[in-house]
């Protein structure tokens, strides 16, 4: 059955079953926020053919399941969440569909978000659809933060060690692999499926923020503020550290033997290999900047999961170090990805 064949109110009936039956049903949800939590909201939208590929905008490129794409359109607004230190609340998604879409495509992608979501304790509380030429998943998501501990891009001071979760350039690594299914030669299968999971089915870091407040609350016994700087690297290592140092008037200085990359040895050269973790985005990451001796006792307790990668310097450039001799690389936005 096609979407046009179903009709809007009984599609939204079929939607409504993902959500809980107290909260839809009305013009809008009602939700409460505990005593003294800040309200965190993120938007993002997500386009056939720009995010995902379901051979809808580029016939013949299929990337993407229906439920793929939920997964993933739900990681990047909880990745925004665990960005600003958030717990979340809910999220609402607006849909903008052809009507020749079966209407199964639909219920997988709910089912892809169902599957996300409820591993991180999160409803879907609403949304809207309405027809489209092209396949678009616009999602709003809510938290809850005390005010005192939001991260903040603007909190990075000179002297900081500027701390990542995870690797970087692995999602475009997965990308690349699903494009062309011949690449990759000398990777094992394991290796393979890692890295095309990590683009199908990436998590948000929301378990580091509890590591981050209990690892403050230990080192500094006594109430102090709590501050640190971050973003998530959904558009990319270099674009993460370079917009918290413009939004904080500093510069940086990373250390190219310290980024954590993917097992691609033997299948893209250093260099590739560099540019995707600088520049691939959709790792969804944290990359944080904090005073050192937090930043430590952090990788202490994610180890290999955390790394140290540089450093927050008073000079309003980004440097990448390079310790094969090779000089020092100004890093700026024009490199990644741009929409416009």
């Amino acid at each position: 059955m096609l979407i046009r064949d179903l009709g809007e109110q009984a599609l939204l009936q079929k939607l409504q079953r993902f959500c809980p039956p107290a909260v839809v049903g009305d013009d809008a949800a009602l939700m409460a926020v505990a005593t003294g939590q800040s309200v965190v909201v993120t938007t993002d939208i997500l386009v056939d053919g720009v995010h995902f590929s379901v051979g809808l905008a580029t016939p013949g490129v299929h990337t993407t399941s229906p439920a793929d794409v939920g997964w993933r359109s739900a990681i990047a607004n909880l990745s925004d969440l665990a960005a600003m230190g958030a717990t979340p609340l809910g999220i609402t998604i607006g849909l903008g569909l052809p009507g020749d879409l079966p209407v199964s495509w639909v219920e997988q992608l709910y089912e892809g978000m169902t599957d996300c979501l409820t591993q991180y304790n999160t409803p879907i509380v609403g949304g809207d659809v309405c027809r489209s030429t092209v396949l678009t998943v616009a999602i709003a998501a809510f938290g809850q933060v005390l005010p005192e501990q939001a991260i903040l891009r603007s909190q990075a001071k000179p002297g900081d060690a500027i701390l990542v979760t995870g690797v970087h350039g692995a999602s475009r690594a997965g990308l690349e692999l699903l494009l062309n299914p011949d690449a990759g030669a000398g990777l094992s299968e394991g290796d393979r499926h890692r890295l095309i999971k990590a683009h199908q089915r990436p998590a948000a870091r929301l378990d580091v923020l509890p590591i981050l407040r209990e690892v403050h609350r230990l080192q500094s016994p006594d109430p102090v503020p709590f501050r640190l700087a971050g973003m998530d690297s959904s558009d990319g290592l270099a674009d993460a550290v370079l917009q918290i140092c413009r939004a904080s008037g500093v510069g940086a200085r990373l250390e190219k033997a310290e980024i954590p990359m993917p097992p691609v040895e033997g299948w893209l050269s250093p260099k590739q290999a560099l540019d995707w973790a600088l520049y691939g985005g959709e790792d969804f990451e944290l990359v944080l900047c904090l005073p050192l001796d937090l930043a430590e006792a952090i990788r202490e307790r994610l180890g290999n999961a955390a790394a140290i990668v540089g450093s927050i310097v008073s000079d309003a450039e980004v440097w990448l170090s390079q310790s094969d001799g090779q000089p020092d690389v100004a890093l700026d936005l024009s490199q990644g990805f741009q929409h416009f």
